[in-house]
């Protein structure tokens, strides 16, 4: 049975979440992929403030395609999580508790979560249609030069992903790798 997560996600609902856990996903969260991560840090070292409250968020590592006449949002489906890492700790420090994308993560992103109690959720690669379903409202947010990959707030309801890694450092990317070798080998 899938576990309802609300976003904002606070520190303490992002402790309870373990890897492997099925969760649906409501509430706001943003939309960012690198470029717009870049420009992001580049705000903070002119100390200059972020466009949106750090503190609880929840970042969709998506690029959305232009919305057809009628719907909230184009195909959302997830992108690589690992052009994300190089700026990923540093918003961690600053409150970002979720992270929705798919594939590995460097170990520093990892170890941020553990210091700072984050999650990184998995969305299913692919499948960019049934989760634009979830997307009730779309509010652009900052950087619409950056086109599909400017910072969209979304109003989302029963978004599903999996915890991939929880704010422990448990790993079902390769827990799950591992259970699948052992069953095959033997």
């Amino acid at each position: 049975m899938p576990i309802c997560v609300t976003a904002p996600l606070t520190k303490a609902e992002a402790a309870k979440l373990r890897a492997g856990d099925e969760v649906l996903i409501s509430g706001s969260i943003y939309t960012a992929r690198d470029a717009a991560h870049k420009r992001l840090c580049e705000l903070l070292d002119r100390g200059k403030p972020l466009p949106f409250d750090i503190k609880d968020s929840v970042i969709y590592y998506v690029g959305p395609t232009p919305a057809r006449e009628g719907d909230v949002i184009g195909s959302c489906g997830p992108t690589t999580s690992g052009r994300m890492d190089a700026y990923a700790p540093r918003l961690i420090a600053l409150g970002e508790t979720g992270m929705i994308g798919k594939g590995e993560r460097q170990d520093a992103v990892v170890e941020a979560m553990k210091e700072h109690t984050a999650v990184y959720f998995a969305a299913i690669g692919g499948a960019g249609a049934l989760l634009a379903s979830c997307v009730k409202t779309r509010t652009p947010v900052a950087f619409p030069d950056l086109g599909a990959e400017e910072i969209v707030r979304l109003e989302v309801e029963d978004f599903p992903a999996v915890v991939v890694i929880d704010s422990l450092g448990n790993n079902a990317y390769r827990t799950q790798r591992e259970k699948y070798r052992r069953k095959r080998d033997a």
